[in-house]
This record gives structure tokens, sequence and C-alpha cells, in this order.
């Protein structure tokens, strides 16, 4: 779905493990992109419905694998650079709006399985600020301040656990 000014509604996910590692994917059709998961919201459904379909389709994890520990409060968008606008489709999507989701990883990472995921062709365990300094510049910002507003859901969860 696009908005009536051109943004592509989206969900990001940003999925940690017992460590407060964050998975980090490789995307196969680029030299060094790597990003977090993400997806597009179809009309018929909900966001969260949309965070499980799109975990599923990049992870291979369900919803039963995972807790939500935060949700973006605002949407957070980012322009995509001229190049990679599709000029040719209508309607025009000159970015993305996106609410992100933290994540935690309940279940053996074992489960994790990129066999279907048209996304991903590996993935590994990152450090929380790391995404930062990698990720394709015009998706920084919206990564910086997801990261900052999700990090205290991590932090309260790592604190309740030690209790």
């Amino acid at each position: 779905m696009i908005d009536r000014r051109g943004f592509r509604l989206n969900v990001g996910i940003i999925l940690a493990n017992d460590e407060n590692r964050l998975f980090w994917g490789k995307r196969p059709k680029y030299k060094n992109a790597w990003q977090f998961p993400q997806g597009g919201v179809n009309p018929y459904e909900t966001l969260k419905e949309t965070m499980y379909r799109e975990l599923t389709e990049e992870t291979g994890l369900s919803q039963m694998d995972v807790s939500i520990l935060g949700i973006t409060k605002r949407w957070l968008y980012y322009r995509l650079p001229h190049h990679f606008q599709r000029r040719d489709k209508k309607p025009l999507c000159i970015g993305q709006k996106q609410k992100w989701f933290l994540l935690r990883l309940i279940t053996n990472e074992t489960k994790i399985s990129l066999n279907n995921s048209p996304e991903f062709v590996d993935w590994q365990w990152v450090d929380y600020w790391y995404p930062l300094g990698q990720v394709i510049s015009f998706k920084r910002e919206v990564y910086r301040k997801a990261l900052v507003e999700l990090r205290p859901f991590l932090l309260t969860y790592s604190e309740t656990k030690l209790e």
C-alpha cells in the first residue's frame, strides 16, 4: 500500500537474541548489502499480521518463536534515492513509511531458516549499534531512530530477566 504522499507502508523487524545481539541479514542482489527484515503492508493486514508474515517469509520463524518487546510510536520515513524509484509504476513510491517492532527470540536460533527467503542469503548476530555503520546511507536515520526508541524495551526486558 502506498499512501497519498507516495510512501509505501512497511514494517521493520529488529530481532534480538538473549545476549541482546541483533539479527542482521545479507541481501542477495547487492554486494555487501545487509539489513534488518522488513516488508510492505497488504491492504487486508494489520501491522502485527504484516510483521509476523514478513518474519516467517524472511527468517523462517513464526509467532511462537518470538515475543514482542516494543513498537515505535510513530511512523518513521525514508526517501528512496531517485535511481531506486520505479518511475514506470503507478502510484509512484518515493520511499517507505515504517513502524518498527523489537522482538526477542524465545526459541533456539537453529529455527532460523533462509531456505525460502527471497530477501536474505546469509545472516549473523551483531552488536546493537553495529547496523548504523553498515546499512545503506538512505536508511541510516530511520535505523538510528528505531534503535534509539526501542532500546529501553530491550534494557527493561534484560533487567526483568535478571530479577
